[in-house]
């Protein structure tokens, strides 16, 4: 039951600090600015919770819908539609409006919430990378045929070293780097080092990359293949009630064939098995030194669009097997920060690349993602461990920083706009033609909500 709740509660946990975090930047800022703060909101609609604090009776209230908030300071032009009664106020109180405060202040009041996500993500980046970042070496286990990687004869074995200069210290250091080189250009420069150390160069075609399909990693896109570890295929772990399981499957069982195919490998035999959902197989079977035969079906599972088969088995492997695969990083607190810093620049720059991508129309706008999809990708970081779903924070902190930092006049970036213009003008921007910019920001953010929407239903829909 509790698996089921996982993914809503997750996505609930994820919406609410993220937005309090965003409010408070503005809430907080303009306390310091002097300005009267009067609510301090964590959703919408029907409050749920509401209490006054603080030497200005600041309200906080914790209302229905969970999809964003807001923060209400006075402002003369809002009293002067305001028609809730209890907000009474001195000549005193208008001094500290939000309005009759210099364009400085509030350029730092309207900023300070996008901000406050960009600052969470580089603390959270800050923490992965104290406690150390787990990652599969950059090793190439195999190289498809007639794919990007083939074409630039890279071969199995190699160990990738730097992507356009940078260095690489995991696979997926290589999958960042690539996907972000694969916005900007159409090849891209890999070093690499063979098994005698020797250094090789090799300059790799990006152009069949399609960034349309989140789900497909650019690095199999490519015909990158990690090595992930030549082992026997000996069962060192049986899920209870899976299909393996049910079928009689035992740990330490050595798998010698699948339908009288030999297997030699752990990946030979994972093939076979991802090859045939809802097919029965026949296994040949070592079990205390005698053969038998196992007649497993394997249960169809989506990954990457496609149907595979899984029976619910898997390795059991000793710390020194890892070792050969995989690699931890740590950092110095000071190293942590520069790299956290680093992660949370590019990723914005990413962030509005892609944007920028999507308007001119080289990248289409099924690549946009809604609250469905969120919640879904927070579940599955959930279910991953605290590291992942910390990232996944991290990552979605910086989209809600980035996006409300676009110059539309709803969000904190179009009000930044404003002041620029005010700045340069010597004036305030007119009444009317904020009004005129508010109504067309509501249509495009509208616009860009509904789509986000639709792509996360048709998503649903077609798998």
């Amino acid at each position: 039951m509790l698996s089921y709740l996982i993914t809503p509660l997750s996505f609930i946990f994820t919406l609410g600090l993220l937005v309090t975090i965003h409010e408070y930047g503005h809430f907080q800022v303009a306390k310091w600015c002097g300005v009267k703060v009067l609510k301090f909101s964590i959703g919408f609609g029907k409050p749920l919770w509401r209490r006054k604090f603080g030497l200005d009776q600041t309200e906080f209230v914790l209302a229905a819908i969970p999809l964003g908030g807001y923060v209400k300071m006075l402002d003369e032009r809002e009293m002067q539609v305001d028609t809730e009664a209890e907000f009474q106020f001195s000549e005193k109180d208008l001094c500290r409006a939000f309005n009759r405060q210099s364009v400085y202040k509030r350029i730092l009041i309207v900023l300070a919430g996008p901000a406050a996500n960009l600052i969470l993500a580089i603390t959270l980046y800050f923490v992965l990378f104290s406690l150390g970042v787990d990652g599969l070496k950059p090793i190439l286990g195999k190289v498809v045929e007639n794919s990007p990687a083939a074409s630039a004869n890279m071969r199995s074995g190699e160990m990738l070293r730097k992507i356009n200069g940078k260095a690489v210290s995991t696979w997926q250091d290589a999958g960042w780097l690539l996907l972000n080189a694969s916005i900007i250009s159409k090849t891209i420069d890999i070093e690499t080092t063979d098994s005698q150390q020797l250094a090789l160069h090799h300059q790799l075609n990006l152009s069949q990359i399609n960034l349309e399909n989140s789900k497909v990693d650019v690095l199999d896109q490519l015909g990158l293949i990690p090595f992930r570890g030549i082992f026997p295929p000996l069962i060192g772990l049986v899920v209870k009630g899976g299909r393996g399981d049910l079928a009689g499957l035992q740990v330490n069982d050595l798998i010698i064939s699948v339908n009288h195919h030999s297997v030699i490998k752990w990946e030979d035999f994972v093939d076979e098995i991802k090859r045939h959902p809802g097919l029965a197989l026949d296994l040949n079977v070592l079990r205390d030194q005698k053969e038998m035969l196992v007649t497993v079906t394997p249960e169809s599972a989506n990954e990457d669009g496609k149907a595979v088969g899984r029976i619910g088995v898997g390795l059991n492997l000793e710390k020194a097997d890892l070792d050969k695969i995989y690699i931890t990083q740590h950092y110095s607190f000071g190293r942590s920060l520069i790299k956290a810093t680093e992660k949370t620049w590019d990723t914005s720059i990413f962030s509005l690349k892609m944007l920028g991508n999507m308007v001119t129309g080289h990248i289409s706008w099924k690549s946009m993602s809604g609250p469905v999809a969120i919640a879904g990708f927070a579940g599955e970081s959930a279910h991953l461990g605290l590291k992942a779903f910390v990232s996944f924070l991290a990552l979605i902190s910086i989209s809600i920083g980035v996006l409300n930092l676009l110059p539309l006049p709803v969000l904190d970036g179009g009000h930044f706009m404003y002041y620029v213009i005010e700045i340069v003008s010597g004036k305030p921007v007119s009444e009317a033609v904020m009004i005129i910019g508010q109504k067309v920001g509501f249509t495009l953010l509208g616009l860009m909500m509904f789509l986000a929407l639709y792509n996360d239903i048709n998503r649903l829909i077609t798998g």
